[in-house]
């Protein structure tokens, strides 16, 4: 009779490694485009308790849809509807079902038989699990000298403005509990998306614990990673969100009622006002939006300038940053 009681007792948990089990779901989530190649190998080092794998797929030309279906029947392919790794990433995170989920790349660099280091670290009192090249235990074949230069300087940067100890800012190989999502607060659409989980994370006061990684070299195909262009798009990044955070503070308090969001924005500046009616003129409203749907507005956006819809029919508020459009729900 006790060995009925003990499994039941024990039947929703599942083994990750030796002496350890775990109940929570686990979902894996790769940006993939053009990785048809490589996916052999990276789903062959997913830990077979692995509970959901999300493949996002960003306008592949080659087979890296049918190459992942045929590997893994069950994967949850998602179709990118913008661009960049950033807006993928986003895109998987709202399609996983798991309560813990993991980002890993497509391109053979990071090794998925890590996956239990960082669940295990979630499980034990983490909220947030980040990969670290450069901790004890860690490596990498696959950095430069102007990689490893420039993820130095700009960890160094966000060290001393967020207050920070982190050994590797930009490395895509992290895990964290979806119910977290929301204070990462995800609105950026390139390779500065692991730079602003990082930030967003510390600033959200989660418990973040860096696990050492060790990154491998690309199998087959380019990166499409640009050093100088997304390096400089990251130190963007973190100069206006350490900066925005002093603005934050000097705005006026949040409202409510109509009235009182009408009172607010004599805050705004004249020529501000007359740039938002200026574009809300000009910019023809999407009859379904759904590609650049973000939780939140862009760094920097107070007001939205209109309304648009989502493909299921919700409202929407959207704005132009940067010369793109973002929508959010509201």
């Amino acid at each position: 009779m006790s060995g009925v009681s003990e499994r039941g007792e024990f039947a929703d948990y599942r083994a990750i490694g030796r002496g350890v089990a775990i109940m929570p779901r686990v979902s894996v989530v790769i940006p993939a485009k053009n990785e048809a190649r490589n996916l052999e190998h990276v789903f062959g080092t997913i830990p077979e308790w692995i509970e959901e794998i999300v493949l996002v797929d960003g306008h592949s030309v080659d087979d890296t849809v049918a190459v992942a279906r045929k590997l893994r029947p069950a994967v949850q392919i998602v179709h990118q509807q913008g661009r960049g790794k950033g807006d993928a990433l986003q895109a998987g995170f709202a399609a996983a079902k798991g309560e813990i989920i993991v980002m890993m790349d497509a391109d053979g660099s990071t090794d998925g038989k890590e996956i239990p280091r960082f669940v295990a670290a979630l499980v034990t009192g983490a909220d947030f699990a980040k990969g670290s090249r450069f901790a004890s235990g860690g490596g990498s074949d696959d950095i430069t000298f102007s990689r490893h230069l420039g993820n130095k300087i700009l960890s160094g940067l966000v060290n001393s403005f967020f207050g920070t100890r982190y050994t590797d800012l930009c490395y895509g190989y992290n895990a964290f509990w979806a119910k977290h999502l929301s204070k990462l607060d995800l609105n950026c659409d390139g390779f500065e998306i692991e730079t602003v989980m990082n930030v967003r994370a510390a600033k959200a006061g989660l418990a973040i614990q860096e696990i050492p990684s060790y990154e491998h070299l690309r199998l087959h195909g380019m990166s499409n990673l640009k050093v100088f262009r997304d390096g400089m798009r990251i130190a963007r990044f973190i100069v206006r969100e350490r900066f925005l955070e002093r603005a934050r503070r000097a705005s006026p308090p949040e409202v409510s009622s109509a009235q009182d969001q009408e009172s607010a924005l004599l805050f705004v500046s004249r020529e501000a006002q007359e740039q938002i009616v200026a574009v809300d003129a000009t910019l023809p409203l999407p009859a379904a939006c759904g590609r650049c749907r973000s939780l939140t507005p862009p760094i920097g956006v107070t007001e939205p300038v209109g309304k648009c819809a989502f493909p299921n029919g919700s409202a929407s508020q959207f704005c132009v940053k940067n010369g793109r459009h973002w929508c959010w729900p509201g």
